[in-house]
């Protein structure tokens, strides 16, 4: 017997299905079957951001950044990597100027 893999959606992808129901005038069996996925699934989604109201809260995760969004996580990474090496370049001169006692 084979396990299904758990399938994971993007932010927008969870919106625009949701958005399909509410204002597109789709029903749910009819988005769910386009999509390939449960009325069931559809309807959490819609739920949640009812609730939630804003489509970030509802759906917390990576989602597709926009391109600024990836420029800043790309450089904020490599701003973390440039300081570490900093952090070991400054204990290696510390280290190798001290004179030997």
């Amino acid at each position: 017997m084979r396990k299904e893999r758990r399938r994971n959606y993007t932010k927008e992808f969870k919106v625009e299905a949701v958005r399909l129901v509410t204002e597109e005038g789709y029903s749910l069996s009819q988005a769910a079957e386009g999509l390939g996925i449960s009325k069931s699934t559809i309807a959490k989604w819609k739920r949640v951001l009812s609730n939630k109201g804003d489509k970030d809260i509802a759906f917390p995760g990576k989602g597709q950044l926009n391109p600024e969004e990836a420029k800043l996580k790309g450089l904020q990474k490599e701003l973390e990597r440039v300081k570490r090496e900093r952090d070991i370049l400054k204990k290696a001169l510390a280290y190798f100027a001290d004179p030997l006692k």
